[in-house]
């Protein structure tokens, strides 16, 4: 099995409230529970996302959370391939442009190695019909 896991995935696993946390992690179970071998990736823009708040916060115990993260999967850098598709995919199908550059490295890793599940909260990926999409479903709160 092969996951791509899109910033928000990881904020929400990493940092997010409880909710968005337990919904994280309950699709990523029911995702690899029956996997013998799981590979990751994430795009360098997630590490960039990802970094910010902690960094911001001076959460240096946050910061190296992330940082054996990210030492433990495949980072896809967003070299002129992944800026090029990411152009066509904002063009056609209206993403915004860190969502086309988050698709395009998903995709092109799709291409590296065969099918991949690009894993996210955001419904807009679903607009790529390339893109095998898994949404984390987080339950309506209410105030």
């Amino acid at each position: 099995m092969r996951l791509f896991l899109d910033a928000c995935a990881l904020i929400y696993r990493f940092e997010g409230a409880h909710t968005f946390r337990q919904a994280t992690t309950a699709l990523l179970q029911q995702l690899t529970a029956q996997q013998t071998a799981v590979e990751l990736a994430v795009s360098r823009l997630s590490v960039m996302e990802c970094r910010v708040k902690p960094l911001r916060d001076g959460n240096a115990a946050l910061l190296q959370r992330y940082a054996d993260f990210f030492a433990s999967v495949q980072i896809l850098e967003l070299d002129a391939t992944v800026v090029d598709m990411a152009t066509d995919l904002r063009a056609r199908h209206g993403l915004k442009t860190p969502d086309a550059l988050q698709a395009a490295s998903a995709l092109i890793w799709q291409r590296m190695g065969g099918e991949a599940l690009f894993v996210t909260a955001d419904q807009g990926f679903d607009r790529v019909p390339t893109l095998a999409v898994r949404l984390i479903k987080v339950p309506h709160q209410t105030d």
